[in-house]
């Protein structure tokens, strides 16, 4: 009897693993297809559209924290965003349902800048680096959107939608090349993120910090072949 439920407890173990597997595949199968095939980018307004000539061709569902850090301002002070503490995940829905991690985004310095990239280059840039194959894009902000005012970018109080232009990129360690010729990159669809209403308002305040959780899409966009 002990025999046989050491065998059951292996197959379920080995069930899990097959399916863990194939979940897998199925993403890498469709990251990699990505590379090949168009995706349509939602309409947006023309300020966070990207400029002719480049297409859609990955869209990540992320999780992530936006930070603030309390700044003096007059005679009081106010929450800032703190752009050294980008963070988020990068997850795609499998035709199981179940959301595999593809990018990680978040900061870093720009090891291969483009002729676009800003000279001198600031101590670091925001980052999105492939799950799959390491390799890496970095951009700026380009425009942005106030959240609420567009189909796009519906929830009012939300963090603004974002068009960002690569500075730069890097293929991953055994040559992958994913994320290598990334142009724009929306972010869209936006849900919380935005500094708290209270916490920093006094001199005393000052120094304070803090990371808000935040949900959107973000659009990867390269040149037409």
């Amino acid at each position: 009897m002990i025999q046989t439920l050491h065998q059951g407890i292996r197959n379920l173990r080995v069930r899990k693993l097959l399916a863990s597997a194939l979940v897998f595949g199925c993403a890498l199968g469709t990251a990699t297809q990505a590379k090949a095939q168009h995706i349509t980018a939602p309409p947006t307004p023309t300020i966070i559209t990207p400029e002719a000539g480049n297409v859609a061709f990955l869209v990540g569902h992320a999780q992530g924290t936006q930070g603030y850090v309390c700044l003096p301002k007059g005679d009081g002070a106010s929450w800032t965003v703190n752009n050294s503490r980008p963070e988020a995940t990068l997850f795609f829905q499998t035709f199981f349902g179940q959301d595999v991690q593809i990018i990680t985004h978040f900061l870093s310095p720009n090891t291969n800048p483009n002729k676009i990239a800003p000279d001198p280059l600031p101590f670091a840039n925001v980052t999105w680096q492939s799950s799959f194959d390491s390799s890496k894009v970095w951009a700026q902000t380009l425009h942005s959107i106030d959240a609420g005012s567009d189909p796009s970018c519906p929830n009012a109080g939300a963090i603004g939608c974002l068009l960002l232009q690569s500075i730069g990129s890097a293929q991953g360690p055994a040559g992958g090349n994913l994320l290598t010729r990334t142009t724009f990159i929306q972010r869209i669809n936006t849900k919380g993120g935005s500094a708290p209403a209270d916490g920093c308002a006094t001199r005393d305040d000052v120094g304070k910090q803090t990371l808000v959780p935040y949900k959107a899409d973000y659009v990867f966009f390269r040149g037409k072949e």
